[in-house]
């Protein structure tokens, strides 16, 4: 009687991994930081997410580092921090701060944290400790009805935009000042709302954008910021 051989089932292949980590360039964060500002908020959270998963399942081998927030946005669940010890900005998710009891960390704030590097850059691994005592709490306050009022006559008042210099801006004390390039004159002054308003985010020493620019009851006052056109 003949012998009939049964047909081996063949083994399934693996399925890829549709995640992309989501982490810093350490050669460009600055592009990098642009290309998550351009997505979308529910996108970017699901992809830092797996990053975090990924990494979670990676071995152990980098050593802590210390590094400093930069920001995070509670919001989209993530953010970055800077450390000497590392080139190139650390994502961080909300995810490795859930054993802290937290979910998002204050500006300012220093971290020791384990990086590890993924395809794109570096992303927080663990956070072993979390230190407050030097965070930036930004104050709001609210603009009274005069203030406001103040505030509109300004920009009703302020000339075209033209481009100026920032003299320095601390961040921490909510304001700064600006020069015009090339004009002998008072310093211009930029509260920190005028540079939120304007979407710029930070500003930096020597950093040059356009400004619109008012005579106020104290001086030379900056009433909208833009990027150089």
């Amino acid at each position: 009687m003949a012998r009939t051989t049964q047909p081996q089932p063949q083994p399934a292949k693996a399925k890829k991994s549709s995640r992309r980590p989501v982490a810093v360039d350490a050669a460009s964060s600055e592009t990098v930081e642009l290309e998550i500002a351009a997505q979308e908020p529910d996108e970017l959270h699901v992809e830092a997410a797996q990053a975090a998963e990924e990494i979670a399942s990676t071995e152990d081998g980098a050593a802590p580092i210390s590094a400093r927030v930069k920001w995070f946005d509670a919001t989209r669940g993530f953010g970055f921090l800077v450390s000497d010890s590392v080139d190139g900005d650390i994502l961080v998710h909300f995810s490795v701060l859930k054993e802290h009891g937290r979910r998002s960390l204050p500006e300012g704030a220093v971290v020791e944290c384990i990086p590890a590097k993924l395809e794109r850059g570096l992303q927080a691994k663990k956070v072993i400790s979390i230190d407050t005592t030097e965070s930036v709490v930004p104050v709001r306050r609210v603009a009274t009805p005069a203030q406001r009022a103040d505030r509109g006559e300004l920009a009703a008042n302020a000339g075209d935009f033209e481009r100026v210099e920032v003299k320095w801006f601390n961040r921490a004390k909510g304001y700064g000042f600006l020069n015009r390039p090339g004009i002998d004159g008072e310093d211009v002054f930029v509260h920190m709302e005028t540079v939120r308003n304007s979407g710029l985010g930070e500003i930096q020493q020597g950093e040059m954008v356009e400004a619109r620019i008012a005579e106020g009851r104290k001086g030379l006052t900056a009433v909208e910021l833009r990027p150089l056109s």
